[in-house]
């Protein structure tokens, strides 16, 4: 398959349904080859960002730039752009070979070529034994590389998709998670994800865009957006994040870089008392109520906290050092 990859660039995007402004004016760039996550809760304009670049909306303002083409306007079969729905939206009466030859189908390209394209790319996804079976035949994971392959045989410069993992159970969302990765490297193509899942943007992305109420809150690479959240917004999402007010001013600080002591000491020390003590496996979620904070979570390493063990009514001092400190912009 040949690498068709461009840079992807939205210029003032905005969608408007009836009154409600879903996405304001919004300017981002992404880079050829990379692969980029639409990271926020339900409502945030994410979805509806990716149904413009994919034509299957149109913008009520601002541009849509691929390869420095102007496709804002563009039917969706012009773009360069494939998407792959969450649903997968395969035909179910169709034989998985040809629900990935089904585009070409419609271009009007002959059987045997169409047959070899997508034998191709069964090939490349590990499905060519399923070739003749239904969809239905087919295990989530199985049916989800079918439409991975479906997408890719337009050759797009541009791969979009929406919550791809969202129907699979846990175990097979992370060893999918680890195909999409690959299958991104090894095409080359770029990658846009739209998803609610904080762990899966981190995994994935070599760039994720946080958004709320229709807005970009943050454009960064998972370590700068976990260890420099821009807002109280984005450390919340993001979870693992304590935001504490001193004053007019809020910082950001990492749970994991919280310790527990019976003892006070240093400067940067609160005293609360435990809400609640979870095991996670490698480490101890404990939660508390400090003065005048909300939420505030500590994670301890296992072998910490049994060392140590706290309970829930118990007084306890939550402490840290001043480099781990994130001041907030907002």
């Amino acid at each position: 398959m040949q690498q068709k990859s461009a840079d992807l660039e939205l210029v003032k995007l905005t969608k408007r349904y009836g009154d409600v402004t879903a996405v304001h004016a919004i300017d981002l760039r992404v880079a050829a080859g990379s692969y980029c996550c639409l990271l926020g809760p339900s409502g945030c304009g994410k979805t509806s960002t990716l149904r413009m670049i994919a034509g299957h909306e149109l913008a009520s303002d601002g541009d849509v730039l691929l390869g420095g083409r102007n496709i804002t306007l563009l039917p969706a079969a012009e773009r360069g752009t494939a998407m792959m729905f969450q649903s997968y939206a395969l035909f179910p009466h169709l034989s998985v070979l040809d629900n990935v030859a089904f585009s070409l189908k419609m271009r009007g390209i002959g059987k045997a070529e169409r047959h070899k394209r997508a034998h191709d790319l069964l090939e490349r996804v590990a499905m060519t034994p399923y070739a003749q079976r239904k969809p239905s035949e087919l295990s989530g994971g199985q049916q989800q590389r079918v439409a991975l392959a479906r997408a890719l045989i337009t050759e797009p410069s541009v791969l979009l998709l929406d919550e791809p993992l969202s129907a699979l159970d846990p175990f097979l969302r992370i060893r999918m998670r680890a195909e999409l990765k690959r299958w991104q490297h090894d095409l080359g193509f770029t990658f846009i994800h739209v998803t609610h899942s904080q762990e899966e943007a981190m995994a994935l992305s070599d760039q994720v865009v946080v958004m709320n109420q229709g807005l970009i809150e943050q454009v960064a690479s998972p370590h700068d957006l976990f260890n420099a959240p821009a807002s109280e917004f984005v450390a919340k999402f993001l979870g693992g994040h304590n935001v504490i007010r001193l004053g007019d001013a809020k910082i950001a600080l990492r749970a994991d870089k919280v310790r527990l002591s019976r003892d006070a000491s240093g400067d940067n020390t609160m005293a609360g008392d435990v809400l609640g003590v979870e095991y996670q496996g490698t480490y101890v979620l404990v939660t508390m109520n400090l003065p005048q904070q909300d939420d505030f979570s500590v994670m301890l390493p296992e072998a910490d906290f049994f060392r140590a063990p706290c309970s829930p009514g118990e007084r306890m001092f939550a402490q840290w050092n001043s480099s781990d400190v994130h001041r907030l912009a907002s």
